[in-house]
């Protein structure tokens, strides 16, 4: 019988993490050898076990999840990173996959994307929910000017951009990504310059209307 893979799954919500503990394992391929429910736990986590995969949640609370992905890459030997997450816009793919994951799902996808998605990984693919076509996501294209816009962000602006418009204040930013608060503050600054816009209300409203975060 072949060796089971291992995985890392980081996820905030417990009942979300069980239903994919349950999906893997079903499939007697993969066996999730820790779980948790936030950035630094996971970064310890894959540290201390070293998974042959880490699943994250993009919005892990204490260490966001590209974060967790770039401290744990410094190591000498990392697992392959799937990344979860309900955002649809091609930014967060294109940022995603440069932070160094290897995988992208939408929480909305099947469980047979997930389980896809780690064996594409795994055998060492690249693979992106199927609601995106891989072929598009880095190739130019017209896009209406907001979103041209909003992909100029660097990494960090959009990293930062996120984390403002779920209601973050500097400093929680700041632990998230792992930087300092002054950092945190020029990156909030160069973003709004760029977006023309110059309050959390009005980013808020800019990433509701154009489906970057879903409407409470």
């Amino acid at each position: 019988m072949p060796k089971k893979r291992t995985i890392v799954l980081a996820d905030e919500q417990t009942l979300f993490r069980e239903g994919i503990v349950a999906l893997c394992e079903a499939t007697h391929q993969y066996r999730v050898i820790g779980q948790c429910g936030d950035g630094q736990s996971a970064i310890k986590m894959i540290a201390a076990l070293a998974p042959d995969a880490a699943v994250l949640d993009l919005g892990l609370p204490r260490l966001y999840a590209l974060a967790v992905i770039q401290k744990a890459r410094l190591a000498d030997s990392f697992p392959k990173f799937l990344v979860l997450s309900t955002r649809p816009d091609r930014k967060t793919v294109v940022e995603v996959l440069r932070a160094g994951a290897n995988g992208y799902v939408l929480k909305n996808d099947p469980g047979s994307c997930l389980l896809q998605g780690l064996g594409e990984i795994l055998a060492g693919s690249i693979y992106v929910s199927p609601q995106f076509e891989l072929a598009k996501v880095f190739r130019g294209r017209a896009a209406p000017r907001w979103r041209e816009t909003y992909e100029q962000l660097s990494a960090r602006e959009y990293q930062v951009f996120n984390l403002l418009v779920q209601g973050l204040r500097g400093k929680d930013i700041a632990d998230r990504l792992d930087l300092n608060q002054k950092t945190v503050s020029t990156y909030r600054t160069n973003l709004m310059t760029k977006l023309n816009i110059y309050d959390v209300a009005g980013l808020v409203k800019f990433a509701v209307r154009r489906k970057l975060i879903p409407l409470r």
